[in-house]
């Protein structure tokens, strides 16, 4: 965690804080594979270029080198908040889904109304498609049971570091 922790004592221009999970059984890690899951909270997209740029800057390159090595692979994403509140870092519980065919995301948020008015639930939305992760990401800091048409997966999240 020296990485998170040296990115929050010198933090790059939108950078607002970092969160790291341990996961099991993601479909894009395996069934039974275990991972971690990084969040970086940044004020908007054209903020990642700077972080980025600092990730792999002299004050953070050894601490970045030393994950990046021991780094098998990964997968990622850019996901926007869309509704709910902003609170990656007291999260437990993450679903990943997508939406259902044949209804309009107006439709589809609604639906999900809710969920994402219940205290510390946020819903976050792709922008970009990265790797194998679902559209959609409802993190919870408890278990929320969504309906079955929207085949959700949900994943007990470890929280490991955290500093907002």
């Amino acid at each position: 965690m020296k990485f998170h922790r040296s990115l929050a004592s010198s933090k790059p221009n939108g950078f607002q804080y970092s969160v790291v999970f341990r996961i099991k059984g993601a479909p894009w890690i395996g069934q039974t594979a275990e991972a971690y899951e990084d969040w970086y909270l940044v004020e908007g997209s054209c903020d990642l270029d700077s972080l980025n740029d600092a990730a792999i800057s002299h004050s953070h390159k050894d601490s970045h080198d030393r994950v990046a090595l021991r780094a098998a692979g990964g997968a990622g994403g850019l996901y926007r908040f869309r509704t709910g509140q902003v609170n990656v870092s007291q999260s437990e519980f993450a679903i990943w889904f997508s939406k259902p065919t044949g209804i309009s995301y107006e439709m589809f948020y609604d639906s999900l109304f809710q969920w994402t008015t219940q205290p510390g639930v946020g819903l976050w939305g792709r922008q970009m498609v990265l790797g194998p992760t679902p559209e959609f990401c409802l993190l919870s800091p408890e278990r929320i049971n969504l309906p079955e048409t929207l085949n959700g997966m949900t994943l007990g999240l470890e929280p490991i570091w955290s500093r907002t």
